[in-house]
């Protein structure tokens, strides 16, 4: 087994096109909706550090920088803990759907969490499809508030 992880998703969310992209651009109030995102710090307009946590123990510190930022797409590098990329793409539906593709691509960093990478793999990806879980679940109800 590696340290390699790829992970993927496709939701339909009821919020509007335009309303989906300016939350997931903003990311320095993820932690506002998204309770796994723990702390954004800017770091100045491309760049923030984040701290995140899932259902697992344990905090992951990433340095993502941000690599485009258009109305269909937004792309990120993650360095850190991980070591790769993270996209999200909208695709409007109608005046009030969103089509949500989350894309992730990255290496597991240092020993101890490379050990977990071998070890513990399909509770990682568990852990990750908990965390996606909760951002689209809170999307969701957030744009029925």
């Amino acid at each position: 087994m590696s340290r390699h992880f790829r992970f993927g998703g496709e939701w339909l969310v009821d919020e509007p096109h335009e309303d989906l992209h300016d939350r997931l651009v903003d990311l320095e109030h993820y932690p506002d909706w998204w309770p796994e995102v723990r702390a954004v710090a800017s770091l100045g307009d491309d760049d923030a550090l984040v701290v995140v946590r899932s259902r697992l123990p344990y905090d992951l510190e990433l340095h993502l920088h941000a690599v485009h930022r258009r109305g269909d797409l937004l792309e990120t590098t993650v360095d850190g803990d991980l070591v790769g990329w993270v996209r999200w793409r909208m695709t409007p539906v109608d005046e009030r759907r969103t089509r949500l593709a989350f894309e992730q691509e990255v290496e597991v960093a240092g020993r101890l969490l490379g050990l977990a990478a071998h070890v513990a793999r399909p509770l990682l990806v568990w852990n990750h499809n908990r965390m996606m879980g909760s951002a689209v679940r809170r999307i969701a109800s957030a744009s029925r508030a």
